[in-house]
């Protein structure tokens, strides 16, 4: 099925919505943008408010989003997004590298640090587009899309991860958060970011956050 997305995750434009609260920051990141093939700007939003109005409004598939702006930043922009019916994807365009973690938990699919590189940003485009055509494509698991990621290929799973979860019971995995199953054979480090919260590194290199509610009992898994 991937391979059968693949000419459209290469034709689709993104209508794109740029929010940050300066200026001289949209308008750079416009001009870069521009260069990126099949992105339409559709509008740009300067503040936290106005960026919610804009999305009501375009219902653009990708936004650009500032971290910190008067009022209502970055963040809670993207908290407020999950009330509503319309989510795009988020890329958060920041000066600051401290709140990454904060940002994917929330929702963003990529940070970018200004001043943002022209490759970086195609990159981050690139993701948005495969995302978003997948998800226009075929919407499973009771409206969400689950990866299978396995230390060479990703999958795109046909059950839910509650269905999943039962399935690998009796197995190794466990669940960490809401959005996701570990194979806890495979958890290479694990890092604390408060009290009760973890951060889980796995054999293959990616990370996930462990949730508060399961914190404890997936320390006491392993032996940490």
């Amino acid at each position: 099925m991937l391979e059968e997305l693949e000419p459209l995750i290469a034709s689709m434009r993104l209508r794109t919505l740029i929010v940050d609260d300066e200026p001289v920051a949209r308008k750079i990141l416009r001009e870069e943008l521009e260069l990126v093939e099949d992105v339409e700007i559709v509008a740009e939003a300067d503040s936290g408010a106005a960026a919610l109005e804009q999305i009501a409004r375009h219902q653009p598939d990708l936004v650009f989003l500032d971290l910190h702006m008067p009022a209502m930043g970055g963040l809670d922009v993207v908290r407020r997004l999950k009330r509503g019916t319309h989510i795009p994807v988020i890329v958060i365009v920041t000066a600051y590298d401290q709140f990454a973690i904060q940002a994917f938990e929330a929702g963003a699919i990529d940070y970018l640090l200004k001043p943002v590189g022209q490759e970086r940003l195609a990159e981050a485009v690139e993701r948005a587009r495969r995302l978003t055509a997948r998800d226009a494509v075929e919407r499973v698991a009771q409206g969400d899309l689950v990866w299978i990621i396995t230390a060479k290929r990703k999958y795109l799973a046909t059950q839910t991860l509650k269905v999943l979860q039962d399935r690998l019971s009796n197995s190794s995995f466990r669940r960490i958060h809401r959005n996701a199953l570990v194979n806890i054979d495979h958890v290479r480090k694990m890092s604390p970011l408060s009290s009760q919260r973890w951060l889980i590194t796995l054999a293959n290199n990616l990370e996930f956050i462990v949730s508060k509610r399961q914190a404890r009992s997936v320390r006491q898994l392993l032996n940490w």
